[in-house]
């Protein structure tokens, strides 16, 4: 009688649920400081994020939150933003109505959503949550690069995203959607 396992002859072959997952399921997820979200069942587990990009986060929190009209609210993340049973997302930053929130979360879009980009989002924050967002009508959807320092914003026009801002460096992006703000990039790092 051998000891020794034998060796696969196929590759091992990757467990996948059976169904999309569901909102249900991202609530049994463990508190271990990854950023866990929902897009069309599929779960995406994030790395805590990296120095750069909480401070540039924080600063445009900051900036957004002093400017913000007193019947909307400005969140960072983590907080869940339901827009289907099979798409919960966090945002990087969010501004909504007020009264849109519940206790637990934002049952809907926000009326602006950002980004920041780490390397392991970037994908992410660019092409799927972009058209999530998009899809679910959320007014304006912001991505900010530190590394570059950079900001790109969309608002929705007749259902779809146009870009309204491009800015690098000490460039002024002059953003009006929730409400008007001047974001200059160099300055969320500095």
């Amino acid at each position: 009688m051998s000891l020794v396992e034998p060796i696969p002859t196929e590759p091992a072959v990757p467990w996948r649920p059976v169904q999309p997952l569901t909102r249900d399921d991202l609530d049994r997820m463990p508190d271990d400081g990854h950023r866990y979200e929902l897009i069309d069942g599929v779960l995406i587990v994030s790395p805590a994020p990296k120095r750069v990009h909480q401070h540039a986060l924080g600063n445009l929190y900051y900036q957004l939150r002093t400017l913000c009209p007193a019947e909307l609210t400005v969140l960072f993340a983590p907080f869940d933003v339901a827009l289907a049973e099979d798409t919960v997302i966090q945002p990087d930053l969010l501004v909504a109505r007020s009264d849109d929130f519940t206790e637990h979360d934002l049952p809907g879009p926000p009326l602006l959503a950002v980004e920041v980009l780490s390397p392991s989002t970037r994908r992410f924050d660019l092409m799927l949550k972009w058209s999530r967002y998009e899809a679910a009508g959320c007014q304006a959807y912001w991505v900010v690069d530190p590394d570059t320092p950079s900001l790109i914003a969309w608002e929705l026009r007749d259902g779809a995203y146009v870009q309204v801002a491009k800015v690098t460096g000490d460039e002024a992006a002059h953003l009006t959607s929730p409400f008007g703000v001047t974001v200059v990039p160099a300055d969320l790092i500095s």
